[in-house]
């Protein structure tokens, strides 16, 4: 099995907080990956010689010049907004297109475009430089702890 079950996941806080809890029916739906298929899916689309955002080298695709736009993602967070339209319009994905949310080599969470969207607050409570990807997509997304994203295409 790929998954870690959701109340062995070591950051399920960011799901279950008091203020922002994730309906008790989609909790199945947001899917930790072991620390195995984690490193798999990482190496395959993120990189095979760093374990975090903050260890990229010159050559790897997410310092290299393929980012697009950037924009605020703390200030619609703050003010308890939906996700910045032009975020979503970036992302041509159907509402199941499974994404990879990526906080590190062996942390990632596997869910839904759909379920992302609903819960993206969640997702970023932990803001240490995640990345955001769809299986089999171009479309990506860094979310920078200084409150701002970038999207680009990876190659």
């Amino acid at each position: 099995m790929h998954y870690i079950p959701f109340n062995e996941y070591k950051r399920r806080w960011i799901f279950t907080h008091q203020s922002m809890p994730l309906d008790l029916c989609d909790h199945d739906k947001i899917k930790p990956m072991n620390a195995s298929r984690s490193a798999q899916i990482w190496n395959e689309n993120i990189s095979k010689k760093s374990p975090t955002a903050d260890h990229f080298e010159k050559g790897e695709w997410p310092v290299s010049d393929l980012w697009e736009q950037e924009m605020s993602w703390q200030i619609p967070w703050d003010e308890d907004e939906s996700l910045p339209l032009a975020f979503i319009a970036f992302f041509p994905w159907e509402e199941n297109q499974i994404v990879y949310f990526c906080y590190s080599k062996d942390n990632l969470i596997e869910t839904s475009w759909s379920m992302f969207k609903k819960y993206w607050k969640n997702f970023l409570f932990y803001d240490d430089k995640p990345i955001l990807l769809g299986r089999r997509r171009k479309e990506v997304a860094i979310f920078e702890q200084n409150g701002f994203l970038r999207l680009g295409r990876r190659p």
